[in-house]
């Protein structure tokens, strides 16, 4: 059993999992959590089965989060739909809580979708004010996740928005609404698939020969090596190799 209580970037969970050692890794945020997600489907895809303890599972779960912390109730639910959260301070995303980057044509131009994330005091003009932000940093589409069901008139402001039209994948609504109990109950953003044409996260490496070479000897019972020290050369490693793609 490998066990990382720090997961950091994940190098350690990765290799474990390439070396099919069972393994926990623990983190305090929903934002690492959602990071691991995105590189463990990265580096492995449907090849691996794990299970997240400690997120909401039910409206209830949801409902609790967001009042204790908007800011992880935020990551928690971007991390449901693959986006990545702004990187900017608390209080300074210009009406911009995440943002998915994709590539859906031969051309490999990077496109991206907004997102928006409301936990509670959900407005009127909340869609008009996405559109808006869409339309300032010339992205193609615009999601507003949000706790409560929106009203008809905001239904409408989605379907006036138009449609933004892939390539390759065909039309999808410029502007879109989701509430958490579409996420939870497996509901999704209507647009080009993920899958294929996600470019939000670095790619994971793919359990580097390396990277699983050096950590071998770390799970030897015989092996006389300081665990940590090499697992933070690893980690430093493998930030510059990722920086690198």
């Amino acid at each position: 059993m490998v066990l990382d209580p720090f997961c950091g970037c994940g190098t350690a969970i990765v290799a474990a999992q390439k070396l099919n050692r069972r393994w926990i890794g623990i983190d305090i945020t929903h934002l690492a959590i959602g990071l691991m997600k995105n590189r463990l489907a990265d580096a492995f895809e449907d090849r691996v089965s794990y299970r997240v303890i400690g997120e909401p599972v039910d409206l209830r779960g949801a409902e609790a989060l967001a009042a204790q912390d908007k800011y992880q109730f935020q990551w928690w639910a971007l991390g449901l739909v693959g986006a990545r959260p702004m990187e900017e301070k608390k209080g300074a995303d210009k009406g911009i809580d995440g943002r998915i980057y994709f590539q859906d044509d031969a051309s490999r131009e990077v496109k991206q979708v907004i997102l928006s994330v409301k936990g509670g005091n959900l407005r009127a003009d909340d869609i008009r004010a996405l559109g808006h932000v869409v339309t300032r940093e010339n992205a193609h589409m615009g999601v507003l996740l949000t706790m409560q069901d929106p009203t008809q008139p905001m239904r409408t402001d989605a379907a006036a928005g138009g449609f933004y039209q892939s390539p390759t994948y065909g039309r999808f609504p410029r502007l879109q609404i989701l509430t958490v109990k579409d996420l939870l109950d497996g509901k999704r953003i209507d647009m080009p698939p993920l899958r294929q044409t996600s470019v939000t996260f670095r790619r994971a490496p793919k359990a580097k020969a390396e990277i699983v070479a050096r950590l071998r000897p770390l799970w030897d019972d015989t092996a006389e090596i300081d665990g940590a020290d090499e697992l933070d050369e690893l980690d430093e490693l493998d930030e510059l190799d990722d920086s690198d793609e």
